[in-house]
């Protein structure tokens, strides 16, 4: 089964949900080697989504993640809203007016969401960003393309969970967090925990 306008509008609510949930870990994690907003803002930014829907859905799943898109890039300070941002228009792009999404397109969008990140903020693999969940993310949903939607996020999902999770031990080559040098070892990064807590709500709607 593929995802229609609706599939993925429903994913993306079940993630503002997450987002909600998880706000004052995420305010915690940012706080320890950042500027202490991310929770606070991604929260708003999504809440914001939210409303966009509610107000009207687009016609298409590409019309859905542009939507997206554009509201977090408006309503999201930090570095997060123009990053989630440009992964999600790169996403929107690249599925272009396709009215129902299949794993392949899945595959396709994440990797443009990648491609957009590290264009953006030119990290890279090791540098204690989301590209350590979004990267390993990609690589596995590209590995698991022959199945259907909810395997490719769920591998996503799963891959994305261990690469945050690595960022524990990684100093910091990006960010704000970089500043600390190497102080900045022995906490998980905030931006790699967002996005693997947004796969994870992607993929348990489409599942």
């Amino acid at each position: 089964m593929g995802c229609t306008p609706e599939g993925v509008a429903k994913a993306v609510r079940a993630a503002a949900d997450v987002v909600a949930e998880h706000r004052a870990e995420l305010v915690e994690l940012d706080r320890a080697i950042g500027d202490g907003d991310h929770g606070e803002n991604l929260n708003r930014g999504f809440q914001a989504v939210v409303a966009a829907l509610d107000a009207g859905l687009p016609d298409t799943p590409g019309g859905v993640l542009k939507l997206v898109a554009t509201t977090l890039i408006a309503k999201v300070g930090g570095a997060a809203g123009p990053l989630y941002g440009t992964a999600f228009l790169r996403a929107s792009t690249v599925v272009s007016n396709e009215p129902e999404l299949g794993a392949a397109q899945i595959v396709a969008a994440l990797r443009a969401g990648l491609e957009g990140v590290q264009a953006r903020g030119k990290a890279v693999e090791g540098d204690k960003t989301m590209v350590d969940a979004l990267l390993p993310a990609v690589d596995a949903a590209g590995q698991a393309g022959a199945g259907d939607v909810a395997s490719v996020l769920s591998a996503a999902a799963e891959a994305a969970a261990t690469g945050a999770d690595a960022t524990v031990d990684l100093v910091a080559h990006k960010g704000r967090a970089s500043y600390l040098g190497e102080r900045s070892a022995g906490h998980l990064d905030p931006g790699a925990r967002s996005t693997a807590l947004l796969l994870g709500a992607f993929a348990e709607a489409a599942r």
